[in-house]
């Protein structure tokens, strides 16, 4: 099942019903577990492993070196998890020794035409990336998240799973998990409603995480801090318990505190 323009490198490591299609490049390094399907024109360089399944379409390169001025040659890796569709142009870069050397995208996702996963990046399980997303190094994106068209992330950002990025939007800090995005510098929206009805996620509930929402990022009677140690206290659900703790730890970035007005994340 390797097409007679395919070069794929004696070493590699192929599993059962890999489909390697036309001038497709796979290195040495490259492991291809069972029914991995390169469309054609794909390169697969360096220490790279592609879970079962994956499907790969034309001129996508994954496990180049990093875009890092610092990058000297070290081996590092890229894994894709099992099941992932990435699309037409998409670049996944490998990691870097001071980032942990590895860039991991989970079980799966979809990753569309020209979306850039950057060195050292940590992507969940069942991430949706839109097309011409790119993202800077050591971006960190939870399960089930989505991240709109044409949106930047910039490096050492974290966005909590469920979370939705509006398209075109600059994200400069910390997105909370199921938090919602827009703006061309991102303020936050909201909750992603949608995204936790589609997570089966009772009304009650819902409706407790608005109102914790709204307590932490739009009552500014007192400081930031007050609110959510105060909030903390009286909050027991997982999901809302989840936004707080990753609010009471924000990454380099700090966190994207700024709303838009309350009547965004509305139920309709």
């Amino acid at each position: 099942m390797i097409h007679p323009t395919a070069v794929v490198d004696p070493s590699a490591q192929l599993g059962a019903r890999v489909h390697i299609g036309p001038f497709c490049s796979v290195g040495p390094s490259a492991v291809l577990d069972d029914g991995v399907d390169l469309v054609s024109h794909v390169i697969i360089d360096g220490h790279t492993t592609i879970g079962a399944g994956t499907k790969v379409f034309p001129f996508a390169t994954i496990g180049m070196a990093p875009q890092d001025l610092k990058y000297r040659g070290e081996d590092t890796e890229t894994i894709i998890g099992a099941r992932c569709t990435i699309r037409e142009h998409a670049t996944i870069n490998r990691g870097t020794k001071p980032g942990g050397g590895i860039t991991r995208v989970g079980d799966d996702c979809l990753i569309m035409t020209a979306g850039h996963v950057a060195h050292d990046c940590q992507i969940g399980n069942g991430v949706i990336i839109v097309n011409n997303v790119v993202m800077g190094g050591h971006v960190e994106i939870g399960d089930g998240a989505i991240i709109g068209g044409a949106a930047a992330v910039h490096q050492f950002v974290r966005i909590g799973r469920g979370a939705m990025i509006g398209g075109m939007s600059g994200v400069e800090a910390d997105v909370i998990p199921f938090g919602m995005i827009i703006g061309n510098r991102a303020r936050l929206a909201g909750l992603n409603i949608i995204g936790l009805r589609r997570r089966n996620i009772d009304h009650a509930t819902i409706h407790h995480m608005r109102a914790t929402f709204n307590a932490l990022f739009r009552d500014c009677t007192h400081p930031f801090h007050d609110r959510l140690t105060t909030l903390q206290a009286q909050t027991h659900d997982p999901y809302t318990t989840e936004i707080l703790a990753f609010a009471a730890h924000p990454g380099k970035r700090g966190l994207i505190r700024t709303t838009t007005t309350a009547a965004d994340d509305t139920e309709g």
